[in-house]
Parts: C-alpha cells; structure tokens; sequence
C-alpha cells in the first residue's frame, strides 16, 4: 500500500528539502521503494540528488501544466531503489497558468494516481508558504510533516498550517491527516533550542517527533556534493538522525496502514 506524505512549512529555510531528500533515502536503505517529488520552482531536491538543469525537463512543471505522464518525468538517483521527479524555475508559474482551469487543485493528486504500485512511500518537497502547488501536495497526500526550526518564533505560524490542513481535509482530502512536527536545527549548547523543543511537545504533545534533528555541518555541506547526507557522510550526527526518523516513520504504521493524527 502506498503512502503519500508532503513536507510542509509556510517558512523557508526550516529543513524541509533536507528532511525530503533524507528521509527518503533513509526509508530507501530499508528496502522501501520511494519517490520524492520536488515541488518547489528552487529546485532544491532536486540539486540534492544531483538533478542537472538539463535533466529537470520534463519535470514536475510538465506533469501539472503540459498534462505529461509522471511516470516520463522520474530520474534515478544515486540510491538505489529512489526516482525523483525534479522541478525547475518554470514551475513558479504553474497557478497564473492554470488559472480558471476546473479541478486545478487535483492535478498532482491525478498524476501520483496513475503510477505504479511499487512505490511504497511518495514524498512531496512543498515550497514556503500555503499556495496552490503546496494545496496540491496537500489533496494529493496521506500525511503531512512539519519541520519546525528549533528558533524563537517556532509555534508562529504553526496555526495556520493546522488550520490549512484541516481546511483541505474538511473540503478537498478527507484522508488527509498529520503525521508528525519534526524538530530541526536543533543545537544543544543553546539553552533556546533546549526551551523551544520543551514548549512545542507542551503544546502539541504526542504528535511531535521523538527524533531531532540536529545543527550539523555534515547535514549542510551534503547538497554543495550531490549527495544525501547519508551517502556523504553516513556516520555522522546528522545520517544518524534521519535513520531514526525513518525507523519512527515506520513504526507508526505508515505503510500498509496510516495511523497518522487527526487535525
């Protein structure tokens, strides 16, 4: 059974493309056949897989504006087991495009359809903010992921991104549900990294990740190499933590089954 998540933060910045492409070559290295699809006009997944600009056409622009199979735009990657489907700066202009067009908001949700059943996990790298490609993710998904920076203004903004989901569950994807908060950029030796993680599971409670993902060098150099922290440095801090999201991933049920949280 195959499960869709998207990664989603109105805020840049925040870890969502690192925790995409991470996430998925973590549950690749299990065994789990997996697809990211960047959705975001900066191209960032797919620079962290080593996507060319001139490998990015077709790409995710194609499949919601041209109408192209999806199955025609995915490109292997280094992992084994991993396809993505990569975005370029075209795609920025995607809703101006499809405008007035009837059902805009189902299109990727029509294309992930038409795939093939080997792909047990499809994750979606949404863009900042809550527009009509992060809407289409969202109605075209089972769970969401929120990565929230351990910083000052973590629960602002927040609300609106519940509030989001609970909007497009309630009108467009009734099997929409959340599936975790993930802590980011986590630094130890600062005390407000520490009082943020303690006010998020206050406030949200279970739904919070046990894994954190922590301030690493390893983490921010990987993309300048092409590489998955986890093949860049699989030792690190870093590789470490997404191997434990993975395992928590899966062992809240996600595949086979969601066990995810109602909003």
């Amino acid at each position: 059974m195959r499960t869709v998540f998207s990664i989603v933060n109105q805020k840049g910045g925040v870890g969502k493309t690192t925790t995409a492409v991470n996430l998925a070559t973590a549950l690749s290295i299990t065994g789990k056949s997996c697809l990211v699809i960047d959705l975001d006009p900066q191209g960032n997944a797919s620079t962290g897989f080593a996507i060319t600009s001139e490998q990015r056409k077709p790409g995710s622009y194609e499949v919601l504006i041209n109408k192209v199979d999806i199955i025609d735009c995915i490109r292997p990657t280094e992992v084994s087991g991993l396809g993505i489907v990569p975005s370029r700066v075209a795609l920025a202009n995607a809703e101006k495009e499809l405008i007035g067009e009837q059902g805009s908001e189902f299109m990727l949700k029509k294309a992930i359809e038409s795939l093939p059943d080997n792909y047990n996990a499809i994750i979606i790298d949404c863009p900042p903010g809550i527009g009509f490609l992060t809407t289409n993710a969202l109605v075209a998904s089972d769970g969401v992921l929120i990565p929230l920076q351990c910083e000052f203004y973590a629960l602002e903004g927040l609300s609106q991104i519940l509030r989001v989901i609970k909007k497009i569950k309630s009108e467009l994807n009734s099997k929409l549900n959340l599936d975790g908060i993930l802590l980011t950029m986590y630094d130890p030796r600062n005390k407000l990294s520490f009082q943020v993680e303690e006010d998020v599971r206050e406030v949200m409670g279970s739904v919070v990740y046990k894994t954190i993902i922590p301030r690493n060098i390893k983490i921010s150099e990987s993309p300048s190499h092409g590489k998955p922290v986890l093949l860049y440095d699989h030792n690190c801090l870093g590789s470490e933590a997404y191997v434990n999201l993975a395992a928590e991933v899966l062992n809240k049920g996600n595949f086979g089954g969601i066990k995810t949280k109602s909003v």
